[in-house]
């Protein structure tokens, strides 16, 4: 096809290290000249990934999940307040009008599919690439987790979502129905299925902002859990925990701590990789949830106080917890104070800060935190709910729950308990363990949940909080539907 098509790169260099691309971006590559070399391969596929970036960058995928969850919440600023009121609509105009579009569900509608049209062109071109075999194999494989991984961001917001498989050679083709979720889970596991074939098992080498096979199978897992496919998570999973590639770390802070991000991988399987320092990619997450002022060195140079955890999420852990020493009520001021609770922003006096997201070497409001996207604790969770879904609560489950909370510092959980009960309990585990982390509304909504859940986690700030059924999955972006006439509306917002 003679028609030249525009793959705008945006930041291919620099951002993964296993990309040697530091020498020349691109600014556009058409397909009639372009996937002629390895290099060609490698910048497509770190266009991917770039899309992955833009993401979390901004950073939406965290935002619209956990400001509409029970353990942390906003300031109570235009745009981010919808989330925890449940007030956006179709056309986002709240968010959109405050300048915060790249915190809303617009922007990750378009950055993954972005991002799965660039996976679609890297998967349909590089096997005519004249180029190393093994490496050709990866790379179509990387593309293809990415395809999936985009595809289940899409779904478990939207539901029912449009499936992409063929790169957008012509505006006609861009037009098509959403497909039902089975169907989306379907292509999914596809992906999947290839990528797992080719990607290599983890390394330290490998591992910086790229899936190893593990990961595609800890994807894998997540989303059959997410489907209701309980013996082909628990599958998935235990793959993953039977390689022994990848070990909890002793300490849960580390795993956030910028200065052994390195040594945090053997846990933090996949993640955002953030650094504080251009050309590469960072995230404001940290200036959000540090103290007001940015008056906290440890948190930060730059800080707002826009983000907090609810006081009752707080008090749900056990006292001896390690996990809750990720939360605080007071800090140390750049003066060496301790600045209590009631005063650590202007907003309420029972605001608790989330410290997951720490960089004292930040640059302005960037830092080099990891945001985490796919961890092995919640690959033993995954396994311990696939289990006992799939079993009962047998001592397979009791087992992986209990390797997780013994990291804690805690007991085992109490034996004995009914299927009903232990999956109750796994559910309280991953909201202690995965807090902050865009994970909590999604298991919420997913069992269905959230209706009976989130009117209680309430404070001073959100005194009532009061979800509809329709919230289960955000709307279409209502340009988007304007943009594609064979595109509906989901049902409920109609």
């Amino acid at each position: 096809m003679q028609r030249n098509i525009c793959i705008v790169l945006g930041l291919i260099a620099c951002f993964f290290s296993a990309c040697k691309l530091d020498e020349t971006p691109y600014s556009s590559i058409y397909t009639n000249t372009f996937y002629k070399t390895q290099e060609d391969a490698e910048a497509a596929l770190a266009a991917v990934y770039s899309s992955l970036g833009d993401l979390y960058s901004g950073p939406s995928p965290l935002l619209i999940a956990d400001f509409s969850g029970d353990q942390v919440y906003p300031r109570p600023v235009v745009g981010r307040d919808t989330y925890p009121l449940y007030s956006y609509d179709p056309a986002y105009t709240t968010v959109l009008s405050y300048s915060r579009g790249n915190e809303s569900p617009l922007d990750l509608w378009t950055n993954c599919y972005k991002g799965i049209d660039r996976a679609n062109w890297v998967i349909a071109k590089v096997p005519a690439t004249n180029m190393d075999a093994t490496r050709r194999s990866q790379i179509i494989a990387e593309a293809q987790f990415m395809r999936a991984f985009f595809h289940w961001m899409l779904t478990k917001n939207f539901g029912n979502v449009v499936v992409r498989t063929q790169p957008s050679e012509s505006l006609d083709a861009a037009y098509a129905p959403k497909s039902d979720a089975k169907d989306v889970y379907a292509r999914i596991y596809k992906d999947l299925d290839s990528a797992i074939l080719f990607l290599p098992d983890y390394t330290a080498a490998w591992a910086k902002g790229r899936p190893s096979k593990q990961v595609a199978q800890a994807l894998y897992a997540k989303a059959a859990l997410y489907n209701g496919d309980w013996a082909l998570s628990l599958q998935m999973a235990k793959a993953v925990l039977d390689s022994k590639r990848y070990t909890l770390m002793t300490d849960v802070r580390d795993v956030y701590d910028p200065a052994k991000e390195d040594l945090a991988r053997v846990e933090n399987m996949f993640a955002f990789e953030a650094e504080s320092a251009q050309p590469v990619r960072s995230s404001q997450i940290m200036s959000l949830y540090g103290p007001v002022n940015s008056n906290a060195p440890a948190y930060g140079k730059t800080s707002y106080g826009s983000a907090f955890a609810y006081q009752s999420f707080f008090n749900s852990f056990d006292p001896k917890d390690t996990r809750r020493l990720l939360l605080d009520t007071s800090y140390i001021d750049r003066a060496g104070n301790v600045v209590h609770q009631a005063s650590i922003t202007p907003i309420t006096k029972q605001g608790v800060l989330v410290k997951k997201y720490m960089d004292p070497n930040s640059v302005g409001g960037s830092h080099a935190t990891n945001i985490p996207i796919l961890r092995l604790a919640d690959v033993y969770l995954i396994a311990a709910e696939a289990e006992a879904r799939a079993n009962g609560a047998d001592a397979a489950a009791y087992d992986y729950i209990n390797t997780v909370r013994h990291r804690a510092q805690l007991d085992d959980l109490t034996p004995g308990l009914s299927k009903d009960d232990f999956i109750k309990a796994v559910l309280q585990e991953r909201s202690w363990e995965l807090f902050a982390e865009a994970d909590r509304w999604y298991d919420l909504t997913r069992t269905n949940t959230f209706l009976q859940v989130i009117p209680k986690a309430v404070n001073d700030v959100f005194p009532t909080r009061q979800p509809q059924a329709k919230h289960q999955y955000f709307p279409i972006p209502q340009q988007e539907i304007n943009a594609n006439p064979k595109l509906v509306q989901n049902d409920p917002w109609k």
